[in-house]
């Protein structure tokens, strides 16, 4: 039975006394955990039934452990299976209590109830496996250990592999990413994430976990700050060969460290009711946009304002003009509103005119382009640079259904929070067609040296290929295809389809970085078939880029094509994807996708005739819509691409490295993520920010870890993912993925359709959510603020057991 709830000292102060206790038991006195210097551990190994196998070895252990690292951080232990021990006084000079035990009801009333007193004076209790089979029947100790197993959980010892999500944590921070061991794997009745702080998972595709599985998300080692106190489980140490492993010896001793406040740990980081998502913007007054526009992307400025845009569609009331006859088909208004955290209101900056209002309807019709991306200047709040890219509607040809994409330096007025359109400076412009939508690209990023990155869609159409590969040839518009990538983004001499990269310069002109995919002056092939500012190449619709300053890699995140299942003719379904993109590279489309999965060529005379598959490795452009190289750099494999069947779909190869593409061999790499619906919206790598005096930014446990998104909110993906540095720039799979859809919270009234997200200087995340139309703003297309509110890592520093513990 449950005990009943207690009041409890702090740390170091006044006993704590149990109150309510069944009238058939004493009223408990028991002193708080002391904070002298014999720091001492309670190893607890009574059961119901039989004493397990693994106590003498873990007893053992623990000894040992507390004789390891630095004096500062040792320990004494006394192992009993007396749970009289719970009832006596000297249960308060024990820093942590250890559930060694095998299950069943071992606690009478009293004990649990002095168990519970010792808790809430701010003990420390670490179970381990079995423990959470231990007293059944309170609801108490279900809350102390978070998850209790099932009756399926498979029997023997397996080996598998552990997901180390958390970095930072004393029992995970030295313990391999992935981390593999054999053991007794339990599954949960209910998984504790999000109630608990998850430190480790058990991935699942690695053994056979019976009926009882839990899924991509397996917690296998927990903790969180409970009733008082800190309490640690870990599901491992079911067999006594555990206990002899120097890695699980390392995640036991951490454990202990926090728990008898040898050590701080962050137990709050992912638990889900220590963050908070606010709308902090308010639906338009009726025909304006005075809050916000078609929601297509942000960007925070150092003094915490931040910036948003919207691509060019009014809201239900305003014009739609598709007639190419009119001349203001397409019309819109690309605006720039600003938020300002101090005040808390909204400035619309000002808007520029752009070609890419066109409503809805088939992909001869609808349009994306208009305003695409929004990059604040390095030196911004001095200079009141920002940098726009645009469709303007002013250099539209609608009788060839040309236009120009352009990226523009304009100046803010800082005293005003308004955008001076006389000041602008077209830094780069290339040609789109605009005839056939979609997929216009837009995002934009700088590195440490102040190089600026622009993503650019290859604006074409699949339906013209079924779906697959979107390499028709025959398709166009008074002479230019809008149905075969290979004119735009496998094209070296096209800026459509890439991620460029240039260094903007102080008279609004630019120059190329080295380190470029090209320099623009290859002799290859008679020369002038490249263009310099290319530096990743292959790419459909990369709305939304990142850069992590800290180590300067590019992450990427782009729209695949339209086909729903894979066809043993054509090649694989639409993968949307995500790459870690650590040098100038060609990243497949419309060649090959995922890990390096080709398509079937087609050409002239007769395009619906399959021709030979793909070499991903010595790749050919022989598109007759192609005025750039023929041998083009090899495609590399990606890190993340799913589909509506699911999260990194797979096949057997045949000697010559083609993929079956059969429904029933598909193998599913990353099962953390499926599509559908789907539109890849890359987000930011966290850093935290140690000096940051803002309480409300998210903690170190995010740092380093890269979030990825969708546009929709289903089973796609709204995860913050570990990738293995070793790897990650060679198409690494991640080594841990963990879901937000709780914090960056999904649903109708929360944040539905993701659209663009990044970190602000206070550590807070902030997500556009698009609204719940297409190609216009409605009363849900909204800025939201997710901050933290979960405190700092505890012991607090003057409740560590000995000052010099680190």
């Amino acid at each position: 039975m449950a005990a009943t709830a207690v009041t409890a000292a702090l740390l170091g102060g006044a006993p704590a006394v149990a109150g309510t206790a069944p009238e058939s038991s004493p009223r408990l006195d028991l002193p708080s955990p002391p904070g002298g210097e014999q720091v001492r551990v309670l190893v607890f190994h009574a059961s119901a039934g039989a004493e397990p196998p693994t106590v003498d070895a873990g007893i053992a252990a623990i000894e040992k452990i507390g004789q390891q690292g630095p004096a500062a951080e040792h320990f004494t232990i006394e192992a009993t299976d007396d749970a009289s021990v719970f009832t006596k006084p000297r249960l308060g000079t024990f820093h942590a209590v250890v559930f060694l035990t095998g299950g069943g009801d071992v606690l009478d009333p009293d004990q649990e109830a002095g168990l519970e007193s010792y808790m809430k004076a701010g003990g420390g209790f670490l179970g381990i496996h079995d423990a959470a089979r231990t007293e059944p029947y309170s609801d108490w100790f279900t809350g102390l250990i978070g998850a209790r197993p099932t009756a399926t959980t498979p029997a023997g010892t397996q080996r598998a592999t552990v997901e180390v999500g958390d970095r930072t944590h004393p029992a995970t921070k030295d313990l391999p990413v992935q981390w593999k061991r054999p053991d007794r794997w339990l599954n949960w009745q209910t998984s504790p994430s999000g109630a608990v702080h998850t430190i480790a998972r058990v991935r699942e595709s690695t053994y056979q976990p019976g009926a009882g599985a839990n899924g991509w998300d397996h917690p296998v080692s927990w903790c969180r700050d409970y009733d008082g106190g800190r309490s640690f489980y870990t599901g491992m140490g079911g067999t006594a060969a555990s206990f002899q492993e120097a890695d699980f010896r390392t995640h036991l001793r951490g454990a202990l460290l926090w728990t008898t406040r040898l050590a701080r740990a962050d137990c709050q980081s992912t638990i889900t009711a220590n963050y908070r998502a606010e709308r902090v913007t308010s639906p338009n007054q009726p025909g304006q946009s005075d809050q916000i526009g078609e929601p297509h992307g942000l960007v925070t400025a150092k003094d915490g304002r931040v910036f948003y845009i919207g691509r060019g569609g009014g809201d239900a009331s305003a014009p739609v003009f598709t007639d190419w006859n009119d001349p203001g088909v397409g019309k819109g208004e690309g605006t720039v509103h600003i938020w300002d955290p101090k005040t808390k209101k909204v400035t619309l900056a000002g808007s520029v005119t752009v070609f890419g209002n066109k409503g809805g309807g088939d992909e001869l019709v609808k349009n994306e382009e208009g305003l695409l991306g929004i990059e604040l200047d390095p030196g911004f709040l001095s200079n009141g640079w920002i940098y726009l890219h645009y469709t303007p509607h002013s250099r539209i040809d609608r009788d060839a259904h040309m236009a120009e994409r352009r990226v523009s330096r304009f100046t803010l007025n800082q005293k005003t929070n308004k955008l001076d359109l006389s000041s602008e400076k077209v830094l780069l412009a290339w040609p789109v067609q605009i005839h056939s939508c979609c997929h216009a690209g837009g995002g934009m990023a700088w590195d440490s040296r102040n190089n600026l990155y622009i993503a650019t869609g290859d604006n074409n159409s699949s339906q013209f290929s079924d779906g697959y590969s979107g390499n028709n040839p025959a398709p166009n518009y008074k002479g230019v295809s809008f149905a075969d990538a290979r004119r735009t983004a496998g094209n070296t001499h096209n800026l459509n389809g890439k991620i460029l990269r240039i260094h903007p310069e102080q008279d609004g002109t630019y120059t190329l970085p080295e380190g470029n995919l090209f320099t623009g002056k290859e002799t290859d092939e008679g020369g002038g078939k490249t263009r310099g500012e290319i530096y990743v190449m292959g790419v459909r619709n990369p709305s939304r880029i990142s850069v992590d300053k800290k180590t300067d890699t590019l992450y990427a995140g782009w729209v695949g094509p339209d086909a729903v299942t894979p066809s043993t003719t054509w090649g694989p379904a639409k993968y949307d994807t995500f790459a870690v993109i650590t040098h100038a590279s060609n990243r497949g489309w419309p060649f090959c996708m995922g890990n390096k999965q080709p398509y079937r060529d087609r050409n002239l005379p007769d395009p619906a005739k399959p021709l030979g598959w793909y070499d991903c490795d010595h790749l050919k452009n022989e598109s007759p819509n192609n005025d750039g190289l023929v041998n083009i750099p090899p495609a590399e494999a990606n890190n993340i691409w799913y589909s509506p069947q699911g999260g990194g779909p797979d096949y057997p190869r045949d000697a010559h490295g083609i993929p079956s593409y059969q429904l029933s061999e598909q193998k599913l790499l990353l099962p953390w993520l499926k599509g559908g619906s789907q539109a890849a919206m890359d987000g930011p790598v966290y850093r935290f920010d140690a000096d940051s005096a803002s309480k409300d930014t998210w903690p170190a446990y995010w740092d380093g870890k890269w979030f990825v998104g969708d546009f929709y909110d289903g089973d796609q993906p709204r995860h913050a993912v570990v990738m293995d540095p070793k790897t990650a720039g060679s198409g690494g799979l991640p080594a841990h993925a963990e879901s937000l859809d709780k914090i960056v919270p999904v649903g109708a009234d929360g944040i539905r359709n993701l659209m663009g997200w990044t970190f602000g200087p206070d550590g807070a995340l902030y997500v556009l959510d698009y609204g719940r139309g297409f190609f216009t703003s409605d009363p849900k297309s909204a800025l939201w603020r997710i901050s933290y509110q979960g405190g700092e890592p505890t012991p607090l520093p003057q409740q560590l057991a000995r000052k010099a513990a680190r």
